[in-house]
């Protein structure tokens, strides 16, 4: 099965993390095993300091495994590795219909930008990015070449999505 990507990118404060939320609810409720990627700009860390899991990493560790009999989660620390490319990230997961890329601005996958008002920062990133193939806005832009949708017309938007990726 070929991997269906598609990106939600955008300026910090623009409202890719809730279009992503609502996209992946909308396209579970239409029957789709969904996937997410999540780039982060900052360190982060998903486990707590004192727990086992945290300590195993701490004494060196360069991956723990968290299983329980709900969830599992697979740790790897870099230490002196680079950071992983998207493809080595989208390579590593279990297959579903459709992978949501959140973040990733620079990187080849096809996407749609938000833009919102009050985004920390409202130039437009689809004018140097031909990979940006619609527009998810709180406000009209009547200058755009390319769809654009209203943000919250998640139905809309999983329509192109679904359409422009054929599933």
């Amino acid at each position: 099965m070929t991997q269906r990507v598609i990106g939600i990118t955008g300026w910090k404060n623009s409202g890719k993390t809730t279009l992503t939320e609502r996209l992946v609810a909308e396209f579970v409720a239409r029957g789709m095993k969904v996937s997410t990627v999540k780039h982060a700009h900052h360190a982060f860390d998903l486990d707590q300091v004192g727990t086992d899991s945290f300590r195993h990493r701490a004494a060196g560790a360069g991956e723990v495994a968290i299983v329980s009999g709900n969830r599992w989660a697979l740790m790897h620390e870099l230490r002196d590795e680079s950071e992983p490319s998207l493809d080595a990230v989208l390579a590593r997961l279990s297959p579903c219909d459709l992978v949501i890329v959140e973040g990733y601005k620079r990187e080849g996958h096809l996407k749609i930008e938000t833009r919102r008002r009050d985004a920390k920062d409202t130039r437009p990133l689809s004018a140097d990015d031909p990979n940006i193939v619609a527009v998810a806005s709180d406000h009209a832009l009547p200058a755009e070449t390319l769809p654009v949708f209203p943000i919250d017309d998640i139905a809309a938007v999983a329509d192109f999505i679904t359409s422009r990726l054929g599933l």
